[in-house]
């Protein structure tokens, strides 16, 4: 799948389009342009959201605009799929109930089905929000509700629609075709069991759409960051079509994402305009204010919430590695230098993972750490280091001594790879044995680099994953990392850790006009 960018955004004309259509002044970060040629009940909508009682806002409008486009070629949706990525207190659930009750009015005969967290969250929105909304509002002589468990449903006797509930299991909406299906809070569901339960309860209906919606979840929301990464990658390249063809064809899905990239400040009132699309209609400054400061103790929690960020686990602490340092390391476009690269290679304490890492310097003067390889086994690795060997030509290959990459040093010597002939002079290529001071003291220069950020890396998930899951020991007065206590794999994070270690010690020797200097911040 297409990995999408942080760093992404649309082209300038689709926030003036938006605020031409709908006076919307927030943006999605990601989102479905509305097309010119289409008509849509997107207005339809608007008035179902008066009726009861919540005028839409200009981002509802704007989502409903495009999620009711109907192609003129077939008089059906264009859309089969919606998906709502917005952070919490934005309006979803008053958008949420009038896509439902708009299809139970604008068509006979609808079945209509809502899901939540659970069968229980399902009902308790259903019964305590959505008909406590609907019999308080104008619409309410048009509808009745039927609570008897199991059977639940607000009907719409007129039309012969009813809404109704189900549960996040594999046997959920089996039954009656279905005409809507709704996924609200996404972020619950690990699997995609519920949609695959939905899918083929919608394949003879015509005008069947499937809606899910959600605020950030965590990496446990496998569904939901599966959907958000898709729809994400659909939207950008919608628009470079679009760019190269004014008839570009357009994808089943509609997709709107309201997110603050890591790199914009959780406490900066600019960052909650850029995030937050009910700001300035339901939602105050203040408001949002208050909740930093009642989330302050787990500032997560808020970006979640309110940012639309994944929530990551905390690392584990560890006294001697500062993990806290290293997102702010990430520069993705950092590239290493190819005169001055030095390879490491380490393996995990149970042998069934190796890694091969670089280390590079670069001209600003911090070294860039990249993970080359990281595989199963231990047979691949030899022949990797001397293919690179060869391509590279590197300033060394570090190996630990008395680590389990050392039974390879052997095979390396074998590939052509060899141990200096005179210490004192060693050539480009040349082994870098490490003994336990080298080892310490390589572990203690990374911790410093992380520190002094002098050092880049590429935020790879091998070795993202090896910072965040490392355990230290104690060797002496100093410390290593600890391959036996560690949480994950730590292989990629030791070989980058020797590579640059390797760097500092022997490019000086085989790099010209090489300056030590330039290694520290």
């Amino acid at each position: 799948m297409t990995t999408t960018s942080e760093t992404w955004a649309p082209p300038s004309s689709f926030a003036e389009d938006l605020y031409e259509r709908y006076g919307l002044t927030c943006p999605p970060r990601w989102g479905t342009p509305r097309h010119p040629d289409r008509p849509s009940l997107g207005p339809k909508l608007w008035k179902v959201m008066e009726r009861l009682g919540a005028p839409p806002m200009p981002w509802q409008k704007y989502v409903s605009d495009v999620a009711l486009e109907i192609d003129p070629a077939t008089g059906r949706f264009a859309h089969r799929e919606v998906g709502l990525s917005v952070s919490r207190q934005q309006g979803k659930t008053e958008l949420c109930l009038a896509a439902q009750v708009h299809r139970a009015l604008a068509f006979p005969g609808q079945n209509i089905v809502y899901a939540a967290q659970t069968r229980n969250d399902a009902r308790k929105r259903w019964e305590d929000e959505f008909w406590e909304k609907i019999s308080g509002s104008a619409l309410a002589r048009y509808a009745r509700i039927r609570k008897s468990n199991g059977n639940e449903a607000i009907l719409w006797p007129g039309k012969r629609s009813r809404m109704g509930i189900t549960a996040n299991t594999e046997r959920a909406a089996h039954g009656p075709p279905l005409d809507l299906g709704f996924i609200d809070e996404a972020f619950a569901h690990e699997d995609d069991r519920l949609e695959q339960a939905f899918s083929p309860a919608m394949l003879t209906r015509p005008m069947a759409q499937l809606w899910w919606a959600s605020a950030g979840g965590t990496t446990k929301s496998v569904w939901l960051n599966k959907k958000r990464e898709t729809g994400r990658a659909l939207v950008e390249a919608l628009f470079a079509a679009l760019a190269e063809d004014l008839g570009a064809v357009r994808p089943a899905s509609a997709y709107f994402e309201w997110y603050a990239p890591e790199d914009m400040p959780r406490d900066d009132p600019a960052t909650w305009a850029a995030t937050l699309p009910a700001l300035g209609h339901t939602v105050t400054v203040d408001v949002i204010r208050s909740e930093l400061e009642k989330m302050a103790s787990d500032p997560s929690g808020f970006d979640r919430a309110y940012l639309n960020r994944t929530r990551k686990p905390v690392p584990p602490s560890d006294p001697n590695v500062p993990k806290e340092k290293w997102p702010g390391l990430v520069d993705a476009d950092s590239r290493p230098d190819p005169v001055s690269v030095a390879l490491a290679i380490d393996v995990s304490q149970d042998r069934k993972r190796a890694a091969i890492s670089a280390a590079s310097l670069r001209p600003d003067g911090r070294v860039h750490v990249e993970v080359v390889a990281h595989r199963p086994g231990t047979d691949w690795v030899v022949p990797a280091v001397a293919r690179l060997h060869r391509l590279w030509k590197p300033v060394a290959v570090a190996v630990a001594s008395g680590s389990p990459a050392a039974s390879l040093i052997d095979d390396l010597v074998t590939a052509g790879i060899d141990v200096p002939k005179d210490k004192g002079a060693p050539e480009r290529g040349d082994l870098a044995v490490m003994r336990s001071g080298d080892i310490t003291e390589a572990c203690g220069q990374l911790a410093d680099a992380m520190n002094q950020g002098a050092l880049a890396h590429l935020d790879q998930v091998p070795l993202t994953a090896a910072v965040n899951g490392a355990r230290t020991r104690r060797q002496g007065d100093a410390w290593t990392l600890d391959r036996t206590n560690s949480l994950v794999d730590i292989s990629p994070l030791c070989a980058a850790t020797f590579a640059r270690w390797a760097l500092l010690i022997r490019g000086p020797h085989v790099i010209e006009d090489y300056d030590i200097a330039d290694s520290f911040a």
